[in-house]
């Protein structure tokens, strides 16, 4: 019976009981029933079969893989010692590398495990063990990354950045260690610690474990996504260490046995449930008829003895199961329990091991592999997930659930003697055979299903096989042989490092709340500086700004034609923008001829970007900037990149718009390059002799109006087949690429081609290469020529795609859901633009600086449509746009006037036309000032006013006489 878990979203369910806990945890009234299942996951994938078939259907048109790479995966691990971890995903990469994947291993540890890799022909790069940094690796050129381990973590400081936010990830979990900490981490109030582990479980796609008890254990970070793809090897690695160690006579002593004893161990499920205590007990008393085989408890000879692996149990289980061992025979201290911890020293002394439990689980219990790997006769009982693996009187013994006390029979058939029998020791041995491989084929085959489910894969890549085409050899076995004289390889202790490892993370991301660190205190106290300052800044330039208004109004404009007015406007603009203190490498860059931008989005691909002053980032959205840095706010300067939507599917585009809108406010230099953070992250930007060679060649004119490029189209991993032009265009956009830019250009020119292909421009085939990535230079008025073509092309585009893919998602240039549907072609339009307007192609080789000329000018006579791509041409299409724009306004939803300015003719005599009536206004205004000055009424003067004289003067004319 299946019923959710205690989210709704989860895929626990129980027949009406209360939460499933591992033992000592809590209890269960009924243990049948008892399932798990992905329910939210299954649901999900099978939402987006559905929803990609539909929408795909709706097109109108088809899509096709052109198949031209291999699909790229990422291996990440915590380190690389050899461990069962290690040995179950190289037999995993094994059959997905001969199911026609490619991989990569990358590990913040180095081990023995490197060689084995690259023995199977997969390449290991070693990353920096540093948490708090981003790591220096594209995940975008990997579709889909496979994270292993708790240890693994640091990598999600990228991949919980933008670009990375989108790379599928599955992360495998086999360590308990982080779930037993749990508890201590929310008693001890440290919620930003738990808060922190949450946020990475819910940014994997999937969380896998091994087992069914994991879950349970991490149910405080459920977030639906938890998949449990049984079978692992660490039952057999923990056994084969084991042998290796050797030290029966101290595990004997250490629980109470003597060195004759025959030892029956009693292991059951990992589960607590009500009824644990009666299978215990009905086992016992099984086990009961054995005792006479076996001299008085006062004998020297071998004695039968019981050990119970169990939880921690209550006081009172303990009592209750003492009480019926001695009603069933057994002497005080014959039946004892034995704690999880001393797991793997009771099974290696035990002579057979009973499965008492009648739970019915999903998978097949480690303990019982771990038991057959070192030799020892199970005997289990016939529950669908042992049958399914145990067959009786071959590898094992079985006895009905549903009468135990059939277990007797079972007992005396391979107990003869006091001894195992000779048919027990056959089929334990057979069983040692058959455990060490056990379920090796359902986990190999489970992560095959997982990335079927997972990963999009984008149409440039070949299909994979299926989980169902793998061949049974590769998928049947663990690749025990490559492990073969690897050393320290059973001297590890994981459980050691597993706490090591957390203490070490958890250390890491509570350091600023320890109130003895200095270094906090130092960051805290620039922060609130560079707050104080900002502010400041604010404020005087809010009070400038306003003071430049109010002076704007009460001063004339200077005289002169109408260009010089606009010139003298927008000097003043500038001067606005420029009322702050310039860095060093703003001023080093105001000299220089060129400056490459470099367009970003997120945090996680601030390790790519240049910091010298050749190179300008520049952001696509106003989050994500680097502190301090002199990046370009493209969201500012293009308020249409404050769409999501837009941000996403226009791309390096976005930074191009945003720049040249205005560019004269910005851009001050005569040549402008960009490069892609994802060139310098294959390590193929610019080195400093390229620089060198490429500003000498501007500052010699050597080629003059060019466009220079470093990243070549016949070197792409994309182009393995090294395909032309159009024909690859056409791989990476789902076969579409031509009918897509066919219409576009039908839109923008005017004109019905009926779907003619061979009109679209010429891109011969001559030998030559082109350019891709976005990484190039040209002159700056080049460059706007560029964008008042683009802007022509990315509307066109958009009048074609944008409600099918606003709605669904889908576009024609996909195989699935695509936020980025037609980055592919505008990666590639620069092409188009540059041969067909006649400019010189240059490919510059970014390590050496050596330049060749590409599709030479004299060779492609003929072949130009430069009628279509002529300044003069693309001038009077972008006027007639903008004199629509500005006289129509047009209802209709439009993107052409959102890329950037609306200039043509008529707005500048409108514009002279308003400013010229406006000076006559005020002069007008001035005229009736003065004219009420003159006309208005004055009071006519009464009379004069006569000062009287002072008292003293008065005195002193005053004729003084004799009395």
């Amino acid at each position: 019976m299946l019923l959710p878990s205690r989210r709704a979203s989860g895929g626990w369910g129980q027949g009406g009981t209360e939460a499933v806990l591992p033992r000592g945890l809590g209890g269960l009234e009924n243990g049948e029933g008892l399932t798990f299942e992905p329910t939210r996951l299954r649901e999900k994938w099978a939402r987006e079969r559905s929803q990609d078939a539909q929408s795909l259907a709706e097109l109108g048109r088809p899509v096709k893989r052109a198949g031209a790479r291999k699909p790229r995966l990422a291996l990440v691990f915590g380190d690389l010692s050899p461990d069962a971890m290690q040995l179950q995903m190289i037999s995993v990469a094994s059959v997905l590398e001969a199911m026609g994947y490619e991989m990569k291993v990358f590990s913040f540890g180095d081990g023995p495990c490197s060689s084995i890799w690259r023995t199977i022909g997969i390449p290991v790069e070693i990353l920096p063990v540093d948490t708090k940094l981003l790591t220096s690796i594209d995940w975008l050129d990997y579709d889909g990354m496979l994270v292993n381990s708790i240890e693994a973590r640091p990598v999600f400081s990228s991949l919980l950045q933008e670009p990375f936010k989108s790379v599928p990830v599955i992360w495998t979990v086999q360590e308990t260690s982080l779930a037993h900490c749990i508890r201590e981490y929310k008693s001890s109030g440290m919620t930003q610690i738990l808060g922190g582990w949450q946020e990475v479980f819910s940014r994997a796609n999937v969380i896998v474990f091994p087992n069914y008890i994991l879950p349970v254990m991490y149910a405080a970070f459920d977030s639906g996504n938890y998949f449990v793809i049984p079978g692992s090897p660490a039952p057999a690695f923990q056994a084969d260490r084991f042998i290796v160690k050797n030290y029966d006579k101290d595990v004997r002593i250490s629980l109470s046995l003597g060195p004759r004893d025959f030892v029956i161990a009693m292991v059951g499920s990992q589960f607590s449930y009500d009824g644990l205590l009666m299978e215990e007990a009905l086992v016992l008393q099984a086990v009961g008829p054995l005792l006479q085989q076996y001299p008085s408890e006062n004998s020297t000879q071998t004695e039968l003895k019981v050990r119970i692996l169990t939880g921690n149990q209550t006081d009172k289980h303990r009592i209750a199961l003492e009480a019926i061992a001695l009603n069933v025979g057994f002497s005080r201290g014959a039946v004892e329990h034995v704690a999880v911890e001393d797991t793997d020293n009771l099974l290696a002394i035990a002579n057979l091991v009973i499965y008492c439990s009648c739970f019915d689980e999903q998978s097949f219990p480690n303990v019982l592999v771990e038991a057959m790997i070192l030799e020892k006769l199970v005997i289990a009982p016939d529950l669908g997930m042992i049958t399914k693996y145990i067959d009786d009187g071959i590898n094992g013994l079985l006895f009905p659930r549903k009468n135990i006390a059939m277990l007797s029979q079972v007992l005396l058939q391979v107990v003869s003697n006091g001894e195992l029998s000779d048919l027990g020791k056959n089929i334990a041995s057979v069983g040692k055979a058959r455990a060490k491989d056990l379920m090796a084929s359902e986990a190999i085959e489970g992560y095959a299903v997982l990335l079927e489910n997972v990963i999009k894969f984008p149409s440039e890549t070949l299909t994979p096989l299926t989980a169902g085409e793998i061949p049974l050899p590769l998928k049947q076995e663990w690749k025990w042989h490559l492990f073969e004289g690897v050393e320290h390889l059973y001297n590890v202790n994981e459980s050691l490092a597993d706490c090591k490892m957390l203490q070490k993370m958890d250390w890491h991301r509570n350091r600023k709340d320890d109130p003895h660190s200095i270094t906090p205190k130092i960051d805290e106290t620039f922060s609130a500086i560079a707050w104080r300052e900002e502010r400041a800044n604010g404020i005087m330039s809010a009070k400038m700004k306003l003071e430049e208004e109010y002076l704007k109004e009460r001063s004339d404009q200077p005289h002169g034609t109408w260009e010089e007015v606009h010139r003298n406007v927008k000097r003043v603009d500038r001067m606005k923008n420029e009322l702050h203190e310039r860095d060093e490498k703003e001023l080093e860059r105001t000299g220089q001829p060129l400056c490459i931008y470099e367009p970003f989005y997120g945090e996680g691909t601030w390790p790519f970007l240049h910091q010298s002053s050749l190179y300008r980032g520049i952001g696509l959205s106003s989050k994500g900037r680097r502190f301090g840095a002199d990046d370009i706010d493209a969201s500012s300067r293009l308020p249409l990149l404050n769409s999501g939507y837009y941000r996403d599917i226009l791309g390096e585009f976005g930074a191009f718009f945003a720049l040249a809108n205005r560019i004269d406010r910005i851009h001050k230099n005569s040549w402008i390059g960009f490069q892609s953070w994802r060139v310098t992250a294959r390590k193929a930007n610019l080195s400093k002799n390229a620089e060198s060679a490429m500003l000498e060649a501007i500052q010699t004119q050597k080629h003059g109006d060019a466009f220079y490029f470093w990243v070549r189209m016949d070197q792409d991993p994309r182009n393995h087949a090294n395909q032309d032009f159009w024909s690859l265009c056409d791989a990476i956009n789902a076969g579409n690429c031509r009918l897509a830019v066919l219409e576009a250009f039908q839109r923008m020119y005017g004109f019905q081609l009926d779907g003619d292909l061979s009109s679209l421009p010429r891109m011969p085939n001559d030998g030559d290469t082109w350019s891709v990535m976005q990484s190039w230079v040209l002159p700056t008025r080049s460059f706007l020529e560029f964008v008042m073509f683009s802007r022509m092309f990315v509307d066109a585009l958009d009048a074609q795609m944008y409600d099918k893919h606003h709605q669904t998602g889908h576009c024609i240039l996909s195989l699935h859901r695509d936020k980025h549907c037609y980055s592919g072609v505008l990666e590639l339009i620069v092409n188009v633009w540059a041969f067909h307007s006649a400019r010189r192609m240059v490919y510059v080789n970014p390590e050496t600086g050596a330049m060749q000329e590409q599709h030479p000018l004299e060779g492609r006579r003929g072949q130009m449509s430069i009628q279509w791509f002529s300044y003069a041409t693309l001038k009077s299409m972008d006027e007639d746009l903008a004199e629509e724009a500005d006289a129509d306004h047009p209802d209709r939803r439009w993107l052409w006037p959102q890329t950037g300015e609306v200039v043509w003719q008529g707005l500048y005599e409108r514009e002279r036309t308003m400013r010229q009536q406006e000076k006559e206004r005020r002069k007008q205004q001035t005229k009736d000032k003065i004219q009420r000055m003159k006309k208005r009424a004055r009071q006519k003067t009464i009379g004069r006013y006569i000062k009287p004289p002072s008292d003293d003067a008065g005195r002193l004319n005053d004729t003084r006489t004799d009395s």
